[in-house]
């Protein structure tokens, strides 16, 4: 596919780096939360989908995406019988509460035609918060800051290796 390109792993996993992943950002302006959010989808050409999630939040005065990760591409866990998932992270500052973030990013989802059909099923987009600057929200089922696993996950460990804006990344990490 031009556009990208591709590293292959190990385990049948791709690291893909594109124009707009990796993406940095070197226009800080003070908000509130600095948030790492986790992207991901199985359905569909998730690539594009990425590409115009980030078009789409560039234009929002909600978040201010500071940078993303290379897109990983990594096998289902949970239900297997479904094709491999793409992942990224984007790191973003916000206004908005944890709560209000958590809306914000179903609304999204439903916006690219989330469908919730059963635990681990396939998707177009998944948008998950992962940090929200170094808060600890035990909220469940709604809402779990830090995500939970999120540090036994390929598809979050990796592309936080690839992941910039040192500044920000204090506030999370």
């Amino acid at each position: 596919m031009s556009g990208y390109i591709y590293c292959k792993k190990a385990n049948n996993t791709s690291l893909i780096k594109s124009c707009s992943f990796p993406f940095n950002t070197n226009k800080y302006k003070r908000r509130f939360g600095t948030v790492i959010i986790g992207v991901g989808g199985n359905l569909g050409d998730s690539k594009r989908r990425f590409k115009h999630l980030l078009v789409k939040l560039k234009r929002d005065r909600l978040l201010k995406v500071i940078s993303t990760s290379i897109i990983y591409k990594n096998p289902p866990f949970g239900y297997l019988e479904q094709p491999y998932f793409y992942n990224t992270l984007l790191l973003v500052q916000t206004n908005l509460r944890p709560l209000e973030l958590l809306r914000y990013t179903q609304h999204i989802e439903n916006y690219f035609r989330r469908k919730r059909e059963f635990k681990d099923a396939p998707r177009t987009l998944d948008l998950d918060i992962i940090l929200y600057n170094k808060l600890n929200i035990k909220k469940a089922p709604k809402l779990n800051i830090p995500h939970p696993h999120w540090r036994e996950r390929d598809s979050v460990l990796i592309p936080l290796k690839y992941l910039k804006g040192e500044r920000c990344l204090k506030r999370v990490l």
